[in-house]
């Protein structure tokens, strides 16, 4: 078998990975099974240059907050703030302290200064305002919606002004409360004046697509974009914050389905702007139907990728990152009956792998699971290899 999975494993760079692919795909999607480890960061980073310089990728999305996500993206097309201020402001989950992370953006400003616009490389956060422990206040991205209308469209036409909205939303920290994440009783969500931003959110959004053509007119189209993502993500926003306060069995299915909803259509409005390739958690971007095991129990929901793939279908492309050793994490080398330890007895410390090929070299016998002695680490799961489009295998993740 070792033989076999040998003659489908290349040496790891953008021309390998583009071999297992009919076409160059619109959203090209590289998971990762655990977050904040360098030696898969570093890896990230070299492929995506790659595949800018090589392959025209013009957007670099990554599994950060769509909003904050903004500064980045000025800071590398036109130099705005600092690269300190950058790192500090333009990431969410604490991901602009990661040395990886400062160097991507400090490339793709190096690589954009003195170019036209039409070869810049862009920045995209694709995940909602959300950490695990609660979500953001809808105030930043309804107000920015509000403001955007407000300036462009008869007065008449909007459907509150916006001291209404600064009434209803009240203070960020009502919506912000760390608590109602397992407490729903804390959530704000559901009171009469979250039932109300609900409903002028939606007539915010109608009236920004009923005004399109006025609006292509008289801005441009990234600031017609902006807005887009200002409506998408206010909406999405108070979705979220309503089901936080939902008390029945679903509820943390459902939460986690509406923040890989909110991913999807992120991902949908980066692909209508050109090709791109996309960096996050594996489960956040395969085909196949996600699961995590939460406090409450096991939850199951179709991610990002799954929900774009339907919608892109060849035009989407995802290779999952596997691994073999995260020693510092406490693990060591797989058994070598999962996939991880099929491809650790490879000779190659990283490796591409064409995914379906190997699901039928293994035939009707797959791979046991493998169990992660560590919650922040994901392995493989073997049911998914045909859904994949390819594996990139790092045999060691040292630390940095």
């Amino acid at each position: 078998m070792a033989t076999d999975i040998e003659d489908i494993a290349h040496p790891v760079d953008a021309a390998a990975v583009m071999r297992l692919l009919a076409a160059r795909p619109r959203l090209l999607a590289l998971g990762e099974p655990t977050h904040g480890e360098d030696t898969l960061l570093d890896l990230r980073n070299e492929l995506f240059r790659q595949l800018v310089e090589q392959e025209g990728y013009r957007t670099i999305a990554i599994e950060s907050d769509c909003m904050t996500g903004l500064v980045v993206d000025d800071h590398v097309t036109s130099g705005t703030g600092t690269l300190d201020e950058v790192m500090e402001h333009g990431f969410s989950h604490g991901w602009g302290t990661f040395a990886a992370n400062r160097e991507l953006v400090r490339w793709m400003r190096a690589h954009n200064e003195g170019r036209p616009a039409s070869e810049w490389v862009r920045f995209a956060g694709f995940d909602g305002p959300l950490e695990i422990t609660g979500a953001a206040s809808p105030r930043q991205s309804l107000t920015a919606l509000h403001g955007y209308l407000s300036a462009r469209v008869e007065t008449a036409l909007l459907p509150c002004t916006a001291e209404t909205l600064d009434r209803l939303l009240d203070t960020d920290d009502r919506w912000t409360d760390p608590a109602a994440m397992t407490d729903p009783a804390r959530s704000a969500g559901r009171s009469a004046e979250a039932r109300e931003l609900r409903l002028l959110a939606d007539d915010l959004v109608a009236l920004l697509d009923g005004q399109t053509p006025h609006l292509l007119a008289a801005t441009s189209r990234d600031d017609l974009d902006r807005a887009r993502l200002y409506g998408r993500t206010a909406t999405g926003l108070l979705r979220y914050h309503y089901w936080m306060a939902d008390t029945s069995p679903a509820r943390m299915t459902r939460l986690c389905a509406l923040r890989d909803q909110m991913m999807a259509h992120n991902l949908l409005a980066v692909a209508a702007r050109g090709p791109a390739v996309v960096a996050a958690h594996n489960s956040h971007l395969q085909r196949g139907r996600s699961t995590m095991r939460m406090w409450q129990g096991p939850v199951e929901w179709w991610s990002a990728g799954a929900l774009v793939s339907t919608q892109l279908g060849a035009e989407y492309a995802f290779v999952a990152t596997a691994l073999g050793t995260i020693r510092h994490q406490g693990v060591d080398t797989p058994p070598p009956d999962t996939v991880e330890g099929l491809l650790y007895v490879l000779p190659e410390d990283r490796c591409v792998i064409d995914a379906p090929r190997l699901a039928t070299a293994l035939g009707d016998a797959p791979p046991a699971p493998r169990v992660s002695p560590w919650f922040g680490y994901s392995p493989l799961d073997p049911a998914h290899l045909a859904d994949s489009d390819g594996i990139v295998f790092v045999k060691d993740v040292v630390k940095g």
